[in-house]
């Protein structure tokens, strides 16, 4: 039988997504309790979308959003100023032999998403 090595852009694996949702998990609760003591985060709500983990899985990129999309320009800096704090944070709850490097991104799914619900409403108007 002859095995097929995959491509860089073949889907993710079982492992990479169930990996990636129990970090998005534990960093989405420890964003909500506020359990990083880091002022700046503090003051904002911050949604945890989704984390994308390489195939080795020594990367991740975590895909966040503030409520309503608020000084993400400043938030994302100190997430990622702050990616090894948080990491030491899951570290603590999440098993695993070695953790992914965090790289923090914006999520622009919500923008996207609201631009064609816009696009599908003037669609309808049209008619």
């Amino acid at each position: 039988m002859v095995q097929r090595s995959k491509s860089a852009s073949s889907e993710p694996s079982q492992r990479q997504l169930r990996v990636g949702e129990d970090l998005r998990h534990h960093l989405a609760a420890i964003l909500m309790r506020q359990e990083t003591h880091i002022p700046e985060l503090d003051k904002v709500s911050i949604t945890v979308s989704e984390v994308s983990v390489s195939p080795d899985l020594s990367s991740a990129r975590v895909y966040v959003m503030t409520l309503g999309g608020q000084d993400m320009d400043a938030v994302l800096p100190i997430l990622n100023q702050y990616a090894p704090v948080l990491r030491h944070e899951v570290a603590k709850r999440v098993h695993l032999r070695r953790l992914p490097v965090f790289k923090f991104v914006r999520d622009d799914s919500y923008d996207n998403a609201d631009r064609m619900a816009r696009l599908f409403s003037g669609i309808k108007s049209q008619e």
